[in-house]
């Protein structure tokens, strides 16, 4: 196989049965059809046609190293400057297609088996056959071109202590039994985004693992089909309302479900495990193999797309209703085009500064995407702020679509248009400002990107003791010193 279409992402999906739990009804398979998913899965096979549109197929697919066919760019291996920008322009070309809200399409994860496979001598220090595996497993999901998921923390059930503690110790997923063939697996992991509609699960660490003998069961990274047998999935409840895009343009298109994903004694194979019982190759699973890195710059390549959509959006907000000439409004304004320039900066700083890693592997400069996936959880907390206080009350003046040619159509007509706008044109804009800033749909994207890489009080302590401040240090002692 090769880069797929999106008629061939939906005839897989509809041989998948995995089982979900959603709204009171449990679904084994059909989930392409489910009115909570339908939308959604149309979008990523809308993606997926992208590689072979003529406009794309070019940057959104290289020669595959092993067939030669074209494969997703996402999963090349970058040698060069030149593979650097084409993986950020394909991030980009994808990203661009849902405004930056999709935060789990396929490129994310390739970007971390991409430089996982490369570090297969991390994985082959506990065992051999673990860096094959690795290596085997981002073939196949190259070549295939699967969708895949992921899940990393345990249940939140008592956060005063550590995951393997909780329920005493019953809950979160752990190795349970070993034999010839493999270990098996119960308990719950949080937070698989857009599991119903992938095609495999990748069971990776997240926790800070002690390295007792009691972490032991908790220390693995797995991946399996994401119908595999006693894998279920508890999905939230869906934000897609089955109303017309007019009137939810980003919740009918966008919604990527959430899950809890329970392990009812799931038997995963050796074939396909990375690591197992190591609790220090687990904690070194992202810093040591470049894995972060990647995937932090598919994430800022995906935030500034979003933040441009924000700009263009409240661009168009303010010259409809005659506002942007007022200074306040102005320095809303400012606050985006700083943010959106320095995320691009981020960006080509980090390319600017790549160097090859332990492995061979070109890797962006993680300092200045570090400091970006510090900041964007805060930031993008003041656009749905700003939205709303820029469209104020006329957020609440938003009829349906069905009301722009109903008997209310005249009055729309005259009351809501706006200084650049006719009624119905206005009533859409808004529209799509109210499901930014003001629908469930745009809660759970604040939500997400406020934790999209975890506590952001805890990264924060992450960041501050891993960044070497010793020059800065030195230097201001010398100048003590001289005074």
């Amino acid at each position: 196989m090769a880069a797929r279409t999106g008629k061939e992402f939906l005839e897989r999906l509809s041989a998948s049965r995995p089982t979900v739990h959603i709204q009171g009804e449990t679904r084994t398979g059909g989930i392409q059809d489910h009115p909570a998913f339908r939308n959604v899965v149309r979008t990523y096979a809308e993606l997926y046609d992208l590689q072979h549109s003529p406009a794309h197929k070019d940057v959104l697919t290289y020669p595959s190293p092993t067939t030669g066919d074209p494969v997703g760019t996402s999963f090349l291996t970058p040698r060069t400057p030149d593979d650097l920008v084409k993986r950020r322009k394909a991030f980009k070309v994808w990203a661009d297609h849902s405004n930056g809200m999709l935060g789990r399409t396929g490129d994310f994860l390739n970007s971390s088996l991409m430089a996982l496979a490369s570090a297969a001598d991390w994985f082959a220090q506990a065992d051999p056959a673990f860096g094959e595996n690795i290596g085997r497993y981002y073939e196949r999901v190259r070549e295939a071109d699967l969708l895949c998921t992921h899940t990393l923390i345990p249940p939140q059930v008592n956060r005063s202590v550590a995951g393997p503690q909780q329920g005493g110790g019953k809950l979160a997923a752990r190795i349970v039994k070993e034999d010839d063939n493999g270990v098996v697996i119960r308990g719950a992991r949080m937070l698989a985004t857009s599991a119903p509609f992938a095609d495999e699960i990748l069971v990776f660490p997240s926790t800070v693992l002690r390295g007792t003998p009691d972490d032991k069961p908790y220390s693995y990274a797995f991946a399996l089909p994401i119908d595999t047998k006693g894998l279920r999935y508890l999905a939230r409840e869906p934000l897609d309302l089955g109303r017309p895009s007019h009137d939810h343009p980003l919740g009918s298109r966008f919604d990527e479900s959430d899950c809890v994903v329970v392990f009812d004694d799931v038997h995963v194979p050796y074939e396909r495990c990375f690591a197992l019982g190591d609790a220090e190759l687990c904690n070194g699973f992202y810093a040591q193999t470049s894995s972060m890195v990647h995937m932090t710059h598919q994430v800022v390549t995906r935030t500034t797309a979003k933040t441009e959509y924000i700009l263009g959006l409240v661009s168009l907000l303010t010259e409809a209703i005659g506002i942007e000439q007022f200074p306040h409004v102005q320095g809303d304004i400012a606050e985006i085009i700083a943010t959106l320039e320095m995320l691009r900066a981020f960006l080509r700083a980090a390319e600017a500064d790549a160097e090859i890693n332990a492995y061979g592997v070109l890797t962006p400069a993680f300092a200045p995407l570090n400091a970006a996936r510090n900041l964007y959880p805060k930031l993008y907390q003041r656009f749905p702020e700003i939205l709303r206080k820029l469209g104020a009350s006329g957020l609440m003046a938003t009829p349906t679509e069905l009301d722009l040619s109903g008997p209310a159509a005249a009055d729309i007509e005259a009351y809501l248009q706006s200084a650049t706008l006719t009624g119905p044109d206005r009533v859409k804009l808004f529209r799509l400002v109210w499901d930014t800033c003001i629908s469930a749909f745009s809660g759970r994207q604040a939500l997400y990107e406020y934790y999209f890489f975890g506590d952001p009080v805890r990264m924060a302590g992450a960041y501050v003791t891993s960044y070497d401040r010793e020059p800065y240090k030195a230097k201001v002692q010398a100048f003590l010193e001289r005074s």
